[in-house]
């Protein structure tokens, strides 16, 4: 069986941690900061762990994470 090319947009924007699962950075970020509160900015500098409904996926476009 041939190797598994790992999707390399995946592979920047998901990291595993120490027990499998999936962690990633949240959306709504970048830009157009101005009129999000403090307190949202704050929420959103937190890594988030991937919702299992999309581990599956994410296990296949990464096979070697």
């Amino acid at each position: 069986m041939p190797k598994l090319k790992t999707k390399r947009a995946a592979a920047k924007r998901f990291k595993a941690t120490g027990t499998g699962k999936l962690k990633r950075s949240k959306a709504y970020k970048s830009h157009i900061l101005t009129k999000k509160t403090t307190k949202r900015k704050r929420k959103l500098r937190k890594a988030a762990i991937t919702d299992p409904t999309n581990v599956k996926n994410m296990k296949k476009v990464l096979p070697y994470l």
